[in-house]
């Protein structure tokens, strides 16, 4: 696992190319992801990706590099974590 000081100073960066296809730099982790939906943790905040056949193409651990491939539909920087999961509307009827 690297060190903070590793992760820090990794820098953020999106390229989305003809929403076929998407490169994020400074990625510290992919907390969940499946066809539709990617939530990572980068150095700037947590992103959610919304899309349809989303799937990972290029994982770069080291350097924080993540290529996903799929029909990109939307970004979304959040701040409140993994709440957004439980905060569905099912959770929210159940309460």
């Amino acid at each position: 696992m690297k060190d903070i000081e590793t992760m820090s100073s990794l820098t953020h960066a999106i390229t989305i190319n003809e929403r076929k296809s998407i490169i994020i730099t400074g990625v510290k982790k992919i907390d969940n992801f499946d066809e539709e939906e990617f939530f990572l943790e980068t150095t700037m905040g947590n992103l959610i990706i919304k899309g349809e056949d989303l799937e990972i193409v290029k994982l770069d651990t080291y350097q924080g590099n993540v290529t996903i491939k799929g029909t990109v539909n939307s970004l979304n920087y959040t701040d409140e974590g993994k709440k957004i999961k439980e905060n569905s509307i099912f959770n929210k009827l159940f309460k």
